[in-house]
């Protein structure tokens, strides 16, 4: 089906450009959505329109957007999926989409993505008229993405999720790691049951079936195995608490 959304926006723009960022986001996951564009978005140029489509409450009285970004555009619907970008973003503009004139018709209760967003998201390719398409906003959702926590003399955190290699995103970032563990590679950090004591630059520091933590390339600290699967090695998934020893 995503053909169909990129048939409609190349019937109304044919001279666009469209790349696929992934579709592998777990379904109805909105955090993993937040997280995948979240990532992704900056290594885009200036003016490119994101179209974000996890959308599990599709036909329910949730509100399609538009947000204008310091310099992108994203198109999703009012349900968290964006909230990534939002924490990333110092100056954005939310929009209520509400010309339906943009929209294809008889819109499907079911296919937002195909009657809402890509229409949306090839007109705007067109006039480069986002104050046309809708009302600002200010009350939109945001998830509370989970932070790392300070309790008994211990940094507690979790893993958001397993990468398609089997890698454990947690939600520590470079900034919550002491410095000292960054220049020296010593961690004491605990997933689930498992305890990992190296942080090293890259996969192929670590010996076969080590867990070794790293920095990943979105920004968070992650745990892999080299060559392996660290989720199937350790046992491991997402929730899994993490903690961080000082």
């Amino acid at each position: 089906m995503v053909g169909v959304l990129k048939g409609v926006i190349l019937k109304i723009n044919p001279d666009v450009t469209i790349v696929d960022i992934t579709h592998a986001v777990t379904p109805f996951d909105l955090l993993d959505g937040a997280l995948a564009i979240a990532s992704a978005y900056a290594h885009f140029p200036p003016r490119t329109i994101h179209v974000v489509v996890v959308d599990p409450g599709v036909g329910t009285e949730r509100r399609p957007l538009l947000v204008s970004g310091q310099n992108q555009y994203f198109i999703a619907p009012d349900n968290g999926v964006l909230s990534g970008v939002f924490e990333k973003e110092s100056n954005i503009l939310v929009r209520h989409l509400t010309s339906e004139h943009y929209f294809l018709h008889p819109v499907s209760k079911t296919f937002h993505g195909r009657d809402v967003f890509a229409p949306v998201a090839a007109w705007l390719s067109k006039n480069w008229q986002p104050g046309s398409m809708g009302e600002e906003i200010t009350d939109y959702k945001k998830l509370a993405l989970p932070r790392p926590k300070e309790a008994d003399g211990v940094v507690k955190g979790v893993v958001l999720k397993v990468d398609s290699f089997g890698n454990l995103l947690t939600n520590f970032r470079a900034e919550d790691l002491p410095p000292d563990i960054v220049e020296k590679g010593d961690i004491k950090l605990q997933v689930g049951n498992h305890a990992v004591t190296r942080l090293v630059p890259t996969f192929a520091s670590g010996g076969a079936r080590e867990p070794i933590a790293f920095l990943g390339s979105s920004g968070y600290l992650e745990v892999g195995v080299n060559r392996g699967n660290a989720s199937k090695t350790l046992g491991i998934g997402r929730g899994t608490p993490v903690v961080l020893g000082k």
